[in-house]
């Protein structure tokens, strides 16, 4: 069983570096479709405000199966053709996105009236006073959500072997008649657990900057005011 281990060995690298590659297409296409409807849905007009809610309780509720297989092989017949790349990146990042959206939303909207007041009250238009004020006391409350979003990407990757991509699920259950059933779902257990903890790393590792950078983590820079001096 070793030697037919050894030989499957490129196999299971090519499969998880398969994997690696569709999770952080598909975390990058959420966090952009995350902000663009989170901001939609803090929007002043009513309507934007409906058509974000409306895309993404759709996407929230509906499967992510269905989503990506409807892309893959409905949306040919509609006259919109996607190679499995882009259908696996358009279909995470919409159903993940949905999820991230009220992320994002949540989290603008935790930030303390009181800054949104004296960055009204610094005259600085709305795109400077999200970018400047807002925004960055925001992204800590986000990242750790995101961070569970992420991996429930890693972990969703398993389903893209239905369109024909050679993941790491696609490879163990091609190696199984070679290697066995116990090692070949055992290996990929471990392998999904170590690229989870990467990645656990990588968010927590960021979530300390981001937290630093506004006086809340570890690394912020405490300044002592002085000591007031009584006379004698």
């Amino acid at each position: 069983m070793f030697a037919e281990l050894a030989d499957a060995a490129p196999l299971f690298l090519h499969g998880a570096g398969v994997t690696v590659l569709y999770t952080v297409l598909g975390a990058l296409a959420a966090l952009v479709v995350s902000f663009v409807f989170g901001l939609m849905a803090l929007s002043r007009w009513m309507l934007v405000r409906g058509v974000s809610r409306t895309i993404v309780e759709f996407f929230r509720g509906t499967s992510l199966v269905i989503q990506l297989l409807w892309i893959f092989f409905v949306l040919p017949q509609l006259g919109l053709r996607f190679e499995p790349m882009a259908a696996a990146t358009i279909a995470f990042g919409l159903n993940f996105g949905a999820y991230g959206s009220e992320v994002v939303r949540g989290a603008i909207a935790s930030v303390p009236k009181t800054q949104w007041e004296a960055s009204v009250a610094l005259s600085l238009g709305r795109f400077r006073r999200m970018r400047r004020v807002i925004m960055p006391q925001a992204l800590p409350e986000m990242i750790p959500p995101f961070g569970n979003l992420w991996i429930q990407i890693l972990k969703s990757s398993s389903l893209l072997y239905l369109i024909g991509i050679t993941e790491l699920t696609f490879e163990v259950k091609q190696l199984q008649f070679d290697v066995g059933s116990m090692a070949a779902f055992s290996i990929a257990l471990v392998v999904y657990f170590l690229l989870a903890q990467v990645l656990v790393a990588m968010i927590r590792w960021v979530e300390a900057r981001a937290a630093a950078r506004v006086g809340r983590g570890p690394k912020a820079v405490v300044i002592e005011q002085p000591q007031a001096v009584t006379p004698a």
